[in-house]
């Protein structure tokens, strides 16, 4: 399975802990302020704050929250001045890695996620190197136990999305972002759920890992996910489901 639809299980089953929900929480609101601040506080004519509502929404954040960190972003109310900074790195096999992190000081960023990578086989990739080969998608993941492939399949394709995938027990929905609102709308309008929507970075290829690589790399996925400063980890692994059940104990702790 690729690494985007592998992780974002992982991730999943780790949300519903309490500790996980505060992380949530604290990534929604960064992403809600920086979104305000860079395009403006209203969501009709800001999509990448319409889409962070969106997360908050789903997280069950209140709407009072929601609503100061717009107001810090557009500067109504006064606030930490937040930026984007985007590392490039390499993991454990070669695998090529691009965190995304909203920072109040990068100085502080970066000698954080340097001390992580040291301590976990990973390293600092030069600029440029990692990120061609990743590009935006929209990724939507809808259960294969609700839906008819056939019938899930006429629906996003009329609605604009360039391929699906049979990943596990899931659709793997593929769209260009202008047309991930489009398909999203099309799955809801027919009261199917959605398991999870999100804008990634997807690589063209990916790097098979297995082994010791395998579990070194899931465990700095981990690490760099928890990090406070840090909004998404993208990657281009390619991890077998039978080396995953090989792994077993590892994986379950990381699914939490």
């Amino acid at each position: 399975m690729s690494g985007h639809s592998k992780w974002s299980t992982i991730k999943r089953k780790k949300a519903v802990t309490d500790a996980r929900r505060g992380k949530i929480f604290t990534q929604v609101i960064k992403e809600i302020t920086v979104a305000a601040k860079l395009g403006g506080g209203d969501p009709n004519s800001n999509a990448r704050l319409r889409f962070a509502i969106d997360k908050a929404k789903a997280s069950n954040m209140p709407a009072e929250n929601i609503k100061r960190a717009i107001q810090k972003g557009t500067g109504e109310l006064p606030g930490v001045n937040y930026e984007d900074v985007v590392y490039e790195v390499y993991g454990p096999g070669g695998v090529a890695i691009i965190v995304e992190t909203v920072t109040d000081n990068k100085n502080r960023t970066i000698s954080d996620i340097r001390h992580i990578l040291e301590r976990n086989h990973g390293k600092i990739a030069m600029a440029g190197s990692v990120a061609f080969q990743f590009h935006k998608k929209g990724i939507i993941l809808v259960p294969k136990s609700i839906v008819p492939e056939d019938d899930l399949l006429a629906i996003i394709l009329d609605a604009g999305a360039d391929d699906m995938k049979i990943e596990g027990d899931e659709y793997s929905i593929i769209c260009l972002p202008e047309n991930f609102e489009k398909v999203k709308h099309a799955i809801t309008a027919k009261s199917i759920k959605i398991e999870s929507a999100e804008i990634l970075l997807i690589a063209d290829n990916t790097v098979k890992v297995e082994g010791k690589d395998a579990e070194n790399l899931l465990k700095l996925m981990e690490i760099l996910e928890d990090y406070e400063d840090v909004q998404k980890v993208h990657a281009n692994f390619d991890i077998d489901d039978k080396e995953l059940a090989r792994i077993g104990a590892g994986v379950s702790s990381l699914a939490g």
